[in-house]
């Protein structure tokens, strides 16, 4: 009986074990690769984006003035107390025209030095300048225009930045509200029609505005006066309040 014949087998070299190796890892590489899944794109939401608008017209109930008193003496005590006695008078008329005493705010007290020059440039002295100015909010608007008068004659010698203003804008800012939301409905049903693709729900609503303006235009409103009172109109105002609204396309 004959024995198995060895074959001998040549030891490997550690160049070529290397080269097995890597060949090895280039072929489990490249089946990876094949049977990697592409990435998908995300789709791109379609949607329309549309703004509306909603005016309301109000008319006015409250006011807020800046009332103010300006005294000039060479010397600041005086300056000071002239100052204060036209400002308390100008308070007193105030309180009885129906202001109420937390609805007049010192904006601004104010002392300062001003050099004084003839026309040939020579110094002429110092002079003191002193200014008291409260901020009022008149609610009783019938009677703006006798204030207003009262106070002048009272000493009141800066009158500035009369604004008309509406105390409760509640319900305004929810009428404006509901037309500027009807109003972007109607454009985006018109675009989504036209572009011929059904209108879906809304994502987003952002809003904008809703502070009240002057109308200056002739919508009726005003105040009669006669020769003791300062002449006022009242006008309107219109608060408009705009929205975008962005509709998903189905």
């Amino acid at each position: 009986m004959c024995s198995p014949r060895k074959i001998p087998v040549p030891p490997i070299k550690p160049v070529q074990l290397v080269l097995v190796l890597i060949a090895g890892f280039l072929l489990v590489g490249c089946e990876t690769s094949a049977t990697e899944v592409a990435p998908t794109s995300t789709p791109q939401p379609r949607n329309i984006a549309v703004s509306g608008t909603g005016k309301v017209y109000l008319t006015p109930d409250i006011a807020t003035i800046s009332i103010g008193v300006h005294n000039e003496d060479e010397n600041a005590t005086r300056a000071v107390e002239s100052n204060n006695a036209q400002a308390e008078a100008v308070t007193g008329i105030l309180l009885d025209g129906g202001v109420e005493a937390e609805d007049i705010k010192i904006s601004n007290f104010n002392i300062y030095p001003e050099q004084r020059f003839d026309e040939n440039g020579n110094s002429s002295g110092t002079f003191y300048m002193v200014d008291n100015t409260v901020f009022v909010t008149v609610r009783e608007l019938s009677n703006l225009g006798v204030i207003m008068g009262s106070v002048v004659e009272a000493g009141a010698n800066s009158i500035f930045g009369i604004q008309f203003d509406v105390a409760d804008k509640t319900q305004a800012l929810s009428q404006a509200r509901k037309m500027a939301v009807e109003n972007a409905q109607v454009k985006a049903e018109e675009l989504a029609q036209a572009a011929g693709v059904p209108l879906g729900e809304i994502q987003s609503i952002n809003e904008f505005g809703g502070v009240p303006v002057p109308v200056f235009e002739e919508q009726g409103g005003g105040l009669e006066t006669t020769a003791d009172q300062v002449p006022v109109n009242l006008g309107q105002l219109s608060l408009t309040v705009e929205v975008t609204v962005t509709y998903d396309i189905r």
